[in-house]
């Protein structure tokens, strides 16, 4: 059996970057290809993505039929291989490569980053939604959906639409549908007039088409067949794809009315799913990607995730990975891009302009308002210098008067320097074949002349470099052919590692701790040095962590490890600080003969485990839906707690069979030495008032205790198995504390037994988050949720436990015990690591992890047992993306084997093993389920378990 990929990205890109791709970018084969047109031939967007398909086919060997591969596993493919003539600045290495800025509301972006690693946890949620074996998407825009995305109907073809003014819909493919059948595509119109569309609107709803459309089974077939493919000789009837265009053909003759009516095309099944809340922009040209760029800028308006300097709208400049002060700047600055430059900090930048790859540093070059530069080397020696202008189109013929070359007719260019146009070209010679742009050789490591690039760019040129400009030219086409991609990728590299320390250095007015701190320390070129000036525990753990990544990076193990504990002492401090306020001095209050008595539930983890974990929660807030559950009759987590005559603390363990006495403050404290036994118990009896450093006024355990009245003697139980995965390590705390707190009159509520149980993880450095404490703090099936900020307060909201009742047609969910255990603290530790870092790949799943919580929870207040179960699906697809370990071979086969019995399924912790919840689908293939699994089960220990709601969650009675 063939071993695939969970999905595969495709990108059809221009030919000299499709050649370096997998190197430059560091994503090889089979998660990723690139591709492009053959040499010489335009395919078109159907063509394109045809060959495309093929060719990640071929590269994968063909093990089966081209069409058995396309149905094998998902792929999303970005047709981003376009000429690009009026965004040159980025020709070479296509669009959806585009340096992408540092959005002021975005963390987790990297300083080197591009469109795509901005938009692909966008379009991989779209995948994963759609369940389509093809999804596409053009690579010049940039498209964000909101947190939850709407049901994407089944068929053989369905597309992403936007809600847009008819203003605006006339400039893109517009789908029309009835007003009877809003879901169902009538016919497809390409840039209508709003006349058109208004007209139109009278008897149809319109959404203007977003580029991503999702191909079925029946849909590829059709498009295969337009593109000439002879599936009897898995091959092409003329060697390559016929040219054919997607959306400007495909589309017109999609619909139950085609404006181009097609046999095969028409017939098929095609939906349109307008997206409520989503935006559109497009980088077609030079002033949309600065409009785009600014408007998502001003996008997002919740202080939660922007700082103060954040709170104006943003002035439209950018300085991307750039060695440049730019001291003028004013009112007057505007539509300015700056990437990959080195210069003079005075250079007088005014407006509309696009500079990329200058080295000017000791000179200024006061460059005219809407001229742009691009300096890059190409292959076989020497930097490229192309000047144009800001609106300038690269369309037309070279002689003609309105053809446009740095805001003017090309000729003038020609003219003011005494030069002939035929050196470029014949009159007749479109611009974008022309031969305008010269290739010199300056001396190794440093830019062209200045006072060339003047002459080059001037309206009115000074001195005479006719010399220099003639001896060799390109065309902007063979400028996109020639660039030397390996060398241009080095430079960003490089300068980003220049530039990286000084942007730690001013992280004040500069967005470095809300970056990529895991890529940045990959770049990072030397040990950092001080600390940052920041009361903001968020940046004072990051900066820890990062520290630690360049340090390991480098080889040392041991600062590098004494700078992680540094950030996770911080955080447990942090955490121990927002807590302080709830605690007490503890006092007796039980008679001599009375016991204390907790029980808890567990909790079962449906969907959103992980946002809760600080530091995430903290700077995003938390949402989990879980379970308060009752094993075989029982809440199987209990603490028991009575005074005694002794001034001691006995400690015992009723599951473990194993008991200690503690006697001395220092005994109690060594909660954190490895080895020692009942360390949580240790842990929550310091913060219940029994250590100096939580409050306690006296010079001995004993005599605090003799002043209390007697010593204590607590029994503790849990009946699961270590390692289940059903939170009960934070739980049994939870259930010590609200013991404790009823036993020495602690008055600590619901809410703060999560909170100090929190602490109480920290302490214990498990890197634990309030979801398993809250799942049976809270009794039932429930929402748990948490606003960003420091002190963590949890409101639960409830659905109904229609869809957990013993009896019923829903009646078919289980719950089984693997026999696996996989203990959590080591994962807990590697993501919490991630989430410092602002890993960009831990915060896209993260991001995806919280808003499938809503999901599920909308399933459960519907009683929507189908959505319920894709919903809990997706929750374990997530998990398992954020940490592979997390489905070892062991239970990836016990998945394997009742995966045609169940809507969804997952395990219920953080590791690898434990409890399993799996959803059957329907009575029937429950009983199936349980009979697959007892005849043959997996190994000694595994067992299915009965388990209820429990409808009181943690429990605190006296006798």
């Amino acid at each position: 059996m063939t071993d695939y990929p969970p999905h595969q990205v495709l990108l059809s890109l221009p030919p000299a970057m499709a050649g370096v791709f997998a190197e430059v970018g560091g994503k090889p084969y089979p998660g990723w290809f690139a591709g492009c047109d053959p040499e010489g031939v335009r395919l078109g967007s159907g063509g394109g993505l045809v060959r495309l398909l093929y060719q990640s086919w071929v590269a994968g060997g063909r093990p089966e039929t081209f069409e058995e591969w396309l149905a094998a596993f998902p792929k999303l493919a970005v047709l981003a291989g376009g000429q690009s003539r009026r965004l040159p600045a980025y020709a070479a290495s296509g669009k959806i490569l585009t340096p992408m800025p540092a959005l002021r509301w975005e963390t987790g972006q990297r300083i080197d980053g591009t469109l795509l690693d901005f938009m692909l946890p966008e379009y991989l949620r779209v995948l994963e939604a759609g369940r389509y074996p093809v999804m596409v998407s053009s690579g010049d825009v940039v498209l964000r959906f909101p947190a939850r995305l709407p049901d994407v109907p089944e068929g053989d073809l369905a597309v992403m639409g936007m809600w847009v003014p008819a203003e605006v819909a006339g400039g893109f493919g517009v789908f029309f549908c009835s007003r009877k059948s809003p879901g169902e595509i009538a016919f497809v119109r390409q840039k209508p007039s709003p006349a058109e569309l208004r007209e139109l609107a009278v008897e149809n709803v319109y959404v203007v088409d977003s580029g991503v459309w999702m191909l079925g089974a029946r849909a590829l077939d059709a498009l295969l067949a337009k593109c000439g493919w002879d599936a009897a000789r898995q091959a092409f009837a003329d060697g390559e794809p016929s040219p054919y265009e997607l959306y400007a053909d495909f589309g017109p003759a999609l619909g139950g009315a085609p404006c181009a009516p097609d046999p095969v095309i028409s017939g098929l099944r095609a939906s349109v799913v307008p997206v409520e809340g989503a935006d559109f922009f497009h980088l077609g040209t030079n002033r949309q990607l600065l409009e785009s760029m600014s408007a998502l800028q001003n996008r997002e308006l919740d202080q939660f995730r922007s700082g103060p300097m954040d709170r104006k709208p943003h002035p439209d400049v950018y300085v991307l990975n750039s060695d440049f002060a730019f001291r003028k700047r004013g009112p007057a600055n505007h539509r300015i891009w700056v990437e990959n430059c080195e210069l003079h900090p005075d250079e007088p930048l005014v407006s509309e302009t696009i500079l990329t790859g200058i080295s000017c540093p000791h000179e200024v070059l006061a460059l005219p308002p809407g001229i742009c530069l691009d300096v890059f080397p190409v292959t076989g020696g020497g930097l490229c210098v192309r000047p144009y202008g800001f609106e300038d189109a690269f369309k037309g013929p070279l002689g003609d008067p309105s053809t446009l070359w740095l805001g003017e007719p090309a000729r003038v260019w020609f003219e003011r320097r005494g030069l002939a146009l035929d050196t470029a070209g014949a009159g007749t010679t479109d611009l974008q074949l022309a031969r305008l742009f010269p290739v010199v050789k300056p001396a190794a490591g440093e830019g062209p002349d200045p006072a060339f690039l003047r002459w080059m760019c001037a309206r009115e040129p000074e001195g005479d470099f006719r010399d220099l400009y003639l001896r060799e030219r390109i065309s902007a086409m063979e400028a996109t052919e020639r660039a030397d991609l390996r060398g241009l990728s080095g430079r960003r590299r490089a300068l980003a590692a220049r530039i990286l320390p000084r942007m730690r250095g001013n992280a004040a007015s500069n967005p470095f701790y809300r970056m990529d701190l895991a890529s940045a320390a990959e770049l990072y070129p030397a040990a950092p040095d001080g600390r940052p000036e920041s009361g903001d525990p968020n940046v004072l753990v990051g900066d820890a962590m990062f520290r630690a990544a360049v340090l390991r990076k480098r080889g040392e193990t041991a600062p590098a490890d004494a700078a992680e504990a540094e950030a996770f002492g911080i955080l447990r401090e942090t955490i121990l600080a927002s807590v302080r306020g709830l605690l007490r001095e503890p006092r007796r209050m039980t008679l001599d003969d009375q016991i204390v008595w907790g029980r808890s539930p567990v909790r079962l983890d449906l969907a959103g485990g992980w946002s809760d974990t600080p530091p995430y929660c903290f700077a995003r807030g938390g949402g989990v839906v879980n379970v308060a559950a009752d094993v075989n009759g029982q809440p199987p987590v209990q603490a028991f707690v009575r005074f005694c005559e002794s001034p001691v603390i006995v400690l015992r363990s009723i599951d473990l069979g194993i008991g200690t006495r503690i006697e001395t403050y220092d005994e109690l404290a060594r909660f954190g030495e490895p080895g020692s036994g009942f360390a949580l118990a240790r842990a929550a009896l310091c913060l219940a008032g029994f250590h100096p450093a939580f409050g306690a006024r006296h010079a001995s355990l004993a005599g605090q205790l003799q002043e209390l009245g007697g010593g204590l003697e607590i029994s503790l139980l849990a009946a699961v198995p270590k390692g289940s995965g059903l939170g009960t390590s934070s739980i049994l705390g939870a259930t010590l504390l609200g013991v404790l707190s009823d036993a020495c009159g602690l008055g600590w509520t619901q809410a703060g037994l999560v909170r100090i149980t929190l602490a109480v993880e920290q302490m214990l450095t498990t890197c634990g988050g309030w979801q398993d404490q809250a799942g049976a703090v809270y009794p039932g099936v429930k929402f748990l949720e948490s606003r960003p900020g420091l002190d963590q307060h949890i409101t639960p909201r409830w659905a109904p436990e229609r869809v957990f009742l013993a009896s019923g047609q829903l009646a078919c969910c289980r719950l089984y015990y693997t026999g696996i255990t996989r203990m959590a603290s080591g994962i807990l530790r590697e993501i919490v690591r991630g989430m410092f870092l602002n890993s960009a790949a831990h915060l896209a799943v993260l991001a995806r992890i919280r808003a499938n919580a809503d999901a599920v929870f909308e399933a459960l207040l519907r009683s929507d047992y189908s959505a319920l179960g894709r919903a809990v699906a997706s929750s374990w697809r997530l998990n398992c993306r954020l940490d592979p370990g997390t489905d070892p071979p062991e239970v990836r086969a016990i998945f394997h084997r009742v995966r045609d019995y169940v809507t969804g399924g997952k395990l219920l912790g953080a590791g690898g093993g434990g409890y399993a919840l799996f959803l059957a689908k329907d009575e029937e293939a429950a009983r199936r389920l349980q009979h697959e699994l007892e005849s043959h089960p997996p190994n000694a220990g595994a067992r299915f378990v009965d388990f209820s709601v429990s409808s009181t969650g943690l429990q605190i009675t006296r006798s």
